[in-house]
């Protein structure tokens, strides 16, 4: 059976140089709005000329060389549009397309890290709070502070690695799970070490912070996360999906990982994070949020140089209690974990994985470019996550002095 571990987020083994000094400008193809009239996000007019042909190889190289069913992306720099574009099918005989929405997991919990750090900024709470202020039930909550949630420098358990769970959910692909039974999986276990002194991402983490951001505006998650970020930013494809929902169109998506190759698209995401973030999205709305958290178009300054180093430089490492399997990355300035997202040398991503579906949005500010992509397995696509290394060779490409390098 070929396993492909079904996370949200995929931080383990991060490895990076410093950020070079100095900026790179990419030229943008001219080219019409990837958003039609009517709010569909749309490709680009052909044919691909200069960088915007180059993005194109490299993604149709991609797909052959992994066997992916689709290929969806789109770059922009400074405020123009270099491509977008969609490859292959998203069932046999349906062509993918750019509006289709697919799931975006760990970009729920980017959003869910910024909110956080807008309620702290209008002074209704505090990073060092600690959860049992807003949560008085939750396990540990006295030990384990909002900004360790954030950070997941807490020393809970992730349940999505537990045997147990990891076989109640491919034995059962559709069941709803609740958050109390989730964080109880992580919760009845020991604490892997004294919450603050080390690192190990953790889904129970940002089911434990949705819980306790709605505690702390008074608001349901969903309604909190479309005021203050959905809508600001104009995300009109972007919506909660708690449920197994996805609204037309629809990327399908398929999935070997329990063993025969079948679709996964509606298998029920009810575990994932905290109700009310289970995030739907199409790639123009992927790309507009890569931009907006990349350069902190959300927060204070202050708020933005938080969310990139919140305490995580110097953590994560393996102990008794912690072994390296878990503990595995040394969060360096260069390369590390920050409020709900990822730096690694100088660009600002996550790079969610469900079921079939994988994805990354990514800013470098550097040079003002955001690179986001989408893509679908095939039967005989490798384990991980194929849109992170369509990325990583665009970067090359398009700034080669600010590579992406992640392992």
């Amino acid at each position: 059976m070929r396993r492909t571990r079904t996370v949200l987020l995929c931080v383990a083994g991060l490895m990076g140089a410093a950020l070079p000094a100095g900026a790179v400008g990419v030229p943008a193809t001219p080219a019409a709005p990837a958003v039609a009239a009517g709010g569909a996000c749309v490709s680009s007019p052909g044919p691909a000329q200069g960088d915007a042909r180059e993005v194109l190889d490299i993604a149709r190289r991609a797909q052959k060389e992994f066997g992916l069913n689709s290929v969806i992306l789109r770059v922009s720099s400074g405020d123009g549009e270099v491509l977008t574009t969609a490859l292959g099918e998203s069932m046999t005989g349906v062509p993918a397309e750019p509006s289709m929405h697919l799931r975006t997991g760990s970009v729920a919990i980017v959003y869910m890290g910024a909110v956080l750090l807008q309620l702290v900024e209008q002074g209704k709470a505090s990073l060092d709070d600690p959860v049992s202020r807003w949560l008085p039930d939750a396990p540990h909550g006295s030990e384990i502070t909002l900004r360790m949630l954030g950070s997941s420098t807490s020393g809970l358990h992730d349940y999505v690695t537990d045997p147990a769970f990891v076989a109640e959910l491919e034995a059962a692909p559709f069941r709803e799970w609740t958050p109390a039974e989730v964080i109880a999986i992580a919760t009845k276990k020991p604490l892997l070490y004294e919450p603050g002194t080390n690192w190990s991402y953790s889904h129970a983490n940002f089911a434990l912070l949705g819980a306790a951001l709605e505690k702390i505006s008074g608001l349901p998650l969903d309604r909190l996360l479309t005021e203050r970020v959905m809508e600001p930013l104009g995300l009109s494809q972007t919506s909660n999906q708690y449920t197994p929902q996805i609204p037309d169109p629809v990327l399908h998506s398929f999935t070997s990982e329990r063993g025969t190759y079948e679709e996964s698209t509606f298998w029920n995401p009810s575990w994932t994070t905290a109700p009310g973030a289970v995030l739907v999205q199409d790639i123009c709305d992927l790309d507009r949020s890569a931009r907006a958290i990349g350069t902190g178009e959300l927060l204070s300054p202050q708020s933005f140089k938080t969310q990139l180093d919140p305490g995580t430089i110097g953590l994560g490492h393996a102990t008794s209690t912690c072994p390296v399997s878990i503990c595995q990355l040394t969060n360096t300035a260069a390369h590390h974990f920050g409020l709900g997202v990822i730096v690694v040398d100088g660009w600002i991503l996550t790079n969610p994985s469900f079921s079939g579906y994988a994805a990354v949005q990514a800013y470098l500010p550097a040079a003002k470019l955001a690179v986001s992509v989408s893509v679908t397995q095939g039967p005989k696509s490798p384990a991980g996550n194929s849109a992170q290394t369509i990325a990583e060779r665009i970067s090359i490409a398009l700034a080669p002095e600010h590579p992406l390098k992640m392992r």
